[in-house]
């Protein structure tokens, strides 16, 4: 689901864990593990975006995420590690513009205040995708893993 959406509402995730008994501690946790997936994201990003300007990249023309980049291999690795999903074209672009979004702020020194991220965050919490339908069926893991 994180390759759809880095920012569920508690909504959307009612709908698409339909098998599970809601109540404030098991929603609360339920977000609390989406954080806990978009930190290590932005944590990912923020390293390569480090690590390309360490490289001598200049500008953010020069960097795209692809499906065999070091990048997108660490990605899959943390959020698909069976590789039993087939990743979305759409998480491949919210990838490249967050990794350019780090790379342009670093370059531009903002990360010398301690809140320079949450512009972009700003920037990413609107690039969600529409969640398939296939993720509310109760069986959604075994009809993914037949197709």
């Amino acid at each position: 689901m994180f390759f759809y959406t880095r920012y569920p509402s508690s909504n959307m995730l009612k709908m698409f864990f339909s098998d599970v008994k809601f109540n404030r501690c098991i929603t609360s946790q339920l977000i609390k593990w989406f954080s806990n997936f978009r930190e290590f994201y932005y944590i990912q990003m923020e390293k390569f975006a480090r690590q390309s300007i360490n490289d001598g990249v200049t500008g953010v023309e020069e960097l795209s995420v692809s499906r065999d980049c070091e990048l997108f291999r660490a990605l899959n690795m943390h959020y698909n590690k069976a590789n039993d999903f087939e990743v979305p074209e759409r998480f491949l672009e919210v990838a490249q513009i967050t990794l350019r979004e780090f790379f342009n702020a670093i370059v531009a020194g903002k990360d010398v205040d301690p809140s320079w991220k949450k512009a972009i965050y700003k920037v990413i919490c609107k690039l969600d995708s529409e969640v398939p339908e296939i993720f509310k069926s109760p069986n959604c893991l075994q009809e993914l893993l037949h197709e």
